[in-house]
This record gives structure tokens, C-alpha cells and sequence, in this order.
């Protein structure tokens, strides 16, 4: 094996995510079946957090991944992204009892701007981010802010998730198996405002809305995928996190592989006003990846009223969370 070893860094990696997304990268999922690995491991500075951390690398040692060919754990940011070629931020502080939302973005605020300066600073050259721990898409756009030195088109927030919850949803409805769906999309934030697009979705190659009825598609639909996150937690008591850390897989696989002829998957991106999104947000689209590996917003697609006015509505909410972090966008 004589592949230049590739340097992940992740974020939050002793949390349930990180404990469900860790082997997956060191046995080849997300870079592939030939990529060596070097992990680099980073947790808050707390004895029981960096003690559960230790207890990760000894699993991940234990099983002997061919490809795995250094751990390193740390609390220090600057360490844990030196020479690194992925940041996987996957940590972020959770919505304690009687939070609001905003609340959340202005608590993670400076976390993510001191993660950006680290990435900025210490990283490869060629680095590149995905950013997970919510608010996701306003997290992203902190680290894009406070790391100047690394081009916008690096960073990117994660809606494969809900990408993957849609598309089981519409399989389900239609009695197919999953494979049968394609094309699908979610626009906008990550959150309780995001748009399952039915309209450009296709099952057995047929629009989603003229296989399904509207009544179901804009009512129980949207209210599954945009609701599905507190789901979980009101069944199991915690977020997700198996199936967050698969999607981030599929997230990153998204952006290493090109896309084949007029595919795209749903990617947090930076707008560049396409379809109305306001310019400069961090934003859900329709991304289609080439051979180089350059990323491009899906031109084109057509929005029904009812999807257009929620893509409104959901690119206002994320200007909203824009103007709470000012102050941290320099």
C-alpha cells in the first residue's frame, strides 16, 4: 500500500456519532477501499470526555483496520487539525431544557470560530469541511468566516440526512424499494424549515407527485422529514446517531465521486443566490460533483408554488440566524 496516507480530523469523535462513524472511515467507506487512514481525534477538554476518547482509539486499534495507520486524541484544536485534509466537525453543544434555537446558534458561535481560525491556520492546504454539530448550516458559515485563507467551495454542512430520510419515505408510500427513488432533494436549513422536494424526485423514473397525491406529500411527508430528528429523541431518547453518521459518509462520498450524468444529492453549499437564496448563506441545494472533484449548484430545476414558498421561508430563517452571528462574520 504506498497511497499517501489521508489526514481526517474529527470533531466531538468519543460522542454517539463519532463512536458510529469512526470504523466506517478507518474500514474504507468514505475514502475508500484502498485510502489509508490517519485519524485525528479531538474532544473537549474534560477528563471524562478525553477518558472516553482513549477508550475510542483502543477500539478502533483492536480491530486491526488494514488501512488505519495512526490515531492521534487530543483537546487542542490546533493539534488536532495540523496537516489535516478533512475536518469533520461533528461536535457541537447540545439544546439544553428550555433553549431556544437561537439560543443554541449563540452558544456555539464561538466554538466553531475557534475551530475555523484552527482549520485556517493549521490544516492542509487542500483541506476541506463538513460540518455536522447543529445548527449546522449557520456552524458552517462561522468556520467559513473565521477561516479566510481556505476557499468558500471547501465548506460544506450536511443535509444528506434528511435527503435519506425522504427518499425511505417516499419508497415507503410508494411500496418500492428505495433504489427505486431518485433524485431526491432538500432545500434550505437544516431544520424544522427545510423543503423534501416531491416535485423533482423521481420513483421507477416518474415525478414523486404524479405517483403520490399532493394531500400526502405536502402535509404528512413534510411534516416527517422536517420532524423526524424529534422523533428519535421522543423514541429513544437521545439524537440520532447511526444514521447521522452514515449519511456523513454518504455526505463526503458525495463530494469525492463524481456525480453521474444530470444526478445531484442535497449539499449545504455556500448560495450564490440560485433559486432566490439569499447570497452568502450556507444553504441546501441540489449539488452535482465533476471528475475533478468540483462541486456546482443543479441550475434549472423547477419549483412548484407550494415548494417555492417554503424555500422563501426557509432561506428567511436562515438571514435570521445570519444576523444573530454578525458580530462573529467579521
Amino acid at each position: 500500500m504506498t497511497t499517501t496516507p489521508l489526514r481526517v480530523a474529527v470533531t466531538g469523535a468519543a460522542g454517539q456519532i463519532g463512536y458510529s462513524l469512526l470504523p466506517r472511515i478507518a474500514n474504507g467507506e468514505m475514502f475508500g477501499p484502498d485510502q489509508p487512514i490517519i485519524l485525528q481525534l479531538i474532544e473537549i477538554p474534560v477528563d471524562k470526555a478525553l477518558a472516553a476518547l482513549d477508550g475510542v482509539a483502543m477500539e478502533l486499534s483492536d480491530c486491526a483496520f488494514p488501512l488505519l495507520q495512526d490515531i492521534t486524541c487530543t483537546a487542542d484544536v490546533k493539534t488536532g487539525f495540523d496537516g489535516a485534509h478533512w475536518a469533520l466537525l461533528v461536535g457541537s453543544k447540545p439544546r439544553g431544557p428550555g433553549m431556544e434555537r437561537g439560543d443554541l446558534i449563540r452558544e456555539n458561535g464561538p466554538i466553531f470560530t475557534g475551530q475555523g481560525r484552527a482549520i485556517n491556520d493549521c490544516a492542509d492546504d487542500s483541506v476541506r469541511v463538513a460540518v455536522v454539530g447543529n445548527p449546522c448550516n449557520t456552524n458552517c458559515l462561522i468556520a467559513m468566516h473565521s477561516a479566510p485563507d481556505v476557499p468558500d467551495e471547501r465548506f460544506s454542512a450536511m443535509t444528506r440526512l434528511d435527503q435519506n430520510r425522504a427518499q425511505n419515505q417516499l419508497a415507503a408510500k410508494a411500496g418500492v424499494p428505495s433504489t427505486s427513488v431518485t433524485g431526491t432533494l432538500i432545500w434550505g436549513n437544516h431544520s424544522a424549515t427545510q423543503v423534501p422536494d416531491f416535485h423533482n424526485a423521481r420513483i421507477n423514473g416518474e415525478r414523486a407527485d404524479t405517483v403520490i397525491d399532493d394531500q400526502w406529500l405536502q402535509g404528512e411527508f413534510f411534516a416527517t422529514v422536517q420532524q423526524r430528528g424529534a422523533a428519535i429523541i421522543k423514541a429513544r431518547g437521545l439524537s440520532s446517531a447511526a444514521s447521522a453518521a452514515s449519511s456523513l459518509v454518504d455526505h463526503v462520498s458525495d463530494l469525492v465521486k463524481p456525480t453521474a450524468g444530470g444526478e445531484w444529492r442535497s449539499v449545504c453549499v455556500k448560495s450564490d443566490g440560485s433559486y432566490g437564496v439569499p447570497e452568502g448563506l450556507i444553504s441546501s441545494f441540489p449539488v452535482s460533483v465533476g471528475a475533478d472533484g468540483d462541486w456546482s449548484i443543479t441550475q434549472g430545476l423547477e419549483l412548484t408554488p407550494f415548494l417555492q414558498e417554503r424555500l422563501t421561508a426557509t432561506g428567511a430563517e436562515l438571514s435570521g440566524e445570519r444576523e444573530m452571528v454578525a458580530d462573529l462574520l467579521g
